[in-house]
């Protein structure tokens, strides 16, 4: 089917959005400060044999529809072929109308791709797979050139503090012009829900670190033993994956009676798990701004609400969901002991329930200071990662703190071709301002407009993070 659609000017309205997104978006390079890319396939500069490998494979949104289309879970995460998946795929594709998905899918065709004037669906599948497939067989496809293609400057993949980071070393090592670094996960490290894996975890930290983990205090030793060697491997990132901020009272003997009910695998209470979690956030927090990193937070999911496909597929395959948790008083709680003993690092707070938009921008303007735009409210995350999302979010920022000092956007995936998000929100943002200067709200002066949206697009996350480019 050929179509005039997605074309150069998409989702740009005006003439002043049209301006803005060509002029001075377009040419800015992608700072892709948090994504969850496989770093050995960057190390090997991977060749995708085909579209559901680089495309499908471990993308839970595109699984979330497809079930929703009522494909079975063998096109999934089974053990369809990969063209079998690709051609089920296609036949979801045009009943994505208003949902993201379909917007991100023709924009990641059009771009590494080139393919325009064609939609996905049933009737262009073949076509459309066999032709990327000769392009993802060629070198000018690699992980490592379709990086290139999209200008990218520099990217942080997510590692948990076990990890060994050898594939980033050996990126380091071997000349690859774009800057590839790692961001801590310890969420491992403060997860007693499960006593045998936390005690897997705590067993594998003390004989990595050759200190034995038999008080909280070695245990947090030990973690920032860790934690010196991913400094000294170029990381100055933290993430942190929570449902709810915890900042319960706590003392130093209550939690290390947690600790050693911990390690003799005694049930502890939810007050207990509580406190426990919030004595690892504080040191946690202590931690980051004694390195002088930067630290994130992922609030508000509810995983794996269906236990009968956890057990047949596992984690992270789409059957996860927003939660209403309370986040304003234990937020404001955990920020405050921080600022108040002045170990308060550059944070970044991520929603995923768009109620919570507000009170984030609200709550961080209370501790802003020193360092423009020291506390920032995430772009818009996961569920919400998408038009009306990142607008509402856009808002938030503007309405309660200062857009122009706004970090900008992410990718938080585990696909080569995902950068397309930037694109997305670049001329979300430019028809944005255009619509309001348009409207006589703002002064239509494009140098200042210009400078905004390449601050916010690339120069702000630069200025913002202190990870080295090459």
């Amino acid at each position: 089917m050929t179509v005039e659609y997605m074309n150069e000017d998409f989702l740009l309205q005006n003439k002043t959005a049209k301006a803005l997104y060509h002029d001075y978006a377009v040419k800015m390079p992608i700072y892709d400060y948090h994504c969850h890319l496989q770093p050995e396939q960057i190390a090997v500069d991977k060749q995708f044999e085909n579209l559901t490998q680089i495309w499908l494979a471990g993308d839970h949104y595109k699984w979330r529809a497809m079930r929703t289309n009522g494909v079975e879970e063998k096109y999934c995460t089974g053990d369809a072929t990969d063209r079998q998946k690709f051609e089920m795929w296609a036949r979801t594709v045009p009943a994505c109308i208003r949902n993201p998905l379909y917007h991100w899918t023709h924009l990641e065709l059009k771009k590494p791709f080139g393919i325009t004037g064609k939609l996905l669906g049933p009737d262009t599948a073949e076509q459309i797979y066999d032709s990327c497939g000769e392009m993802l067989n060629t070198p000018q496809f690699s992980a490592r050139n379709i990086m290139r293609k999209w200008n990218v400057k520099l990217v942080c993949t997510t590692e948990d503090p076990l990890d060994s980071l050898e594939h980033h070393q050996a990126i380091a090592n071997d000349g690859f012009e774009i800057a590839i670094h790692t961001a801590w996960r310890p969420d491992k490290a403060m997860a007693p829900e499960n006593l045998d894996a936390q005690n897997d975890w705590i067993d594998k930290l003390a004989e990595l670190t050759d200190i034995e983990t038999d008080s909280f205090e070695t245990y947090i030793e030990a973690i920032e033993k860790r934690q010196d060697y991913f400094h000294q491997n170029g990381c100055r990132l933290s993430d942190h994956g929570l449902d709810k901020p915890y900042a319960d009272k706590y003392t130093a003997s209550q939690i290390e009676a947690i600790f050693q009910k911990i390690r003799t695998k005694t049930e502890l209470s939810p007050d207990e798990v509580a406190k426990f979690k919030s004595a690892m956030l504080i040191e946690f927090g202590k931690m980051n701004y004694k390195k002088g990193w930067v630290q994130q937070f992922h609030m508000g999911v509810i995983r794996n609400n269906n236990s009968r496909m956890l057990k047949e597929v596992g984690v992270d395959t789409g059957f996860d969901s927003i939660g209403d948790f309370e986040i304003a008083l234990p937020l404001s709680r955990y920020l405050d002991t921080l600022d108040s003993q002045g170990m308060l690092a550059k944070t970044i707070l991520y929603n995923i329930n768009p109620k919570d938009n507000e009170v984030l921008a609200t709550m961080l303007g209370n501790f802003q200071g020193d360092v423009a735009g020291k506390m920032q409210l995430g772009s818009g995350w996961w569920f919400l990662d998408q038009m009306d999302g990142m607008i509402k979010q856009i808002d938030a920022v503007s309405n309660l703190g200062l857009l122009s000092r706004f970090i900008g956007m992410l990718t938080d995936s585990r696909s080569f071709l995902s950068y397309a998000r930037h694109e997305y929100f670049r001329r979300i943002l430019c028809n944005l301002l255009g619509e309001e200067v348009e409207a006589g709200y703002w002064p239509k002066d494009m140098k200042l407009l210009g400078q905004m949206v390449e601050d916010i697009c690339y120069n702000n996350a630069k200025e913002y993070f202190t990870m080295t480019l090459r």
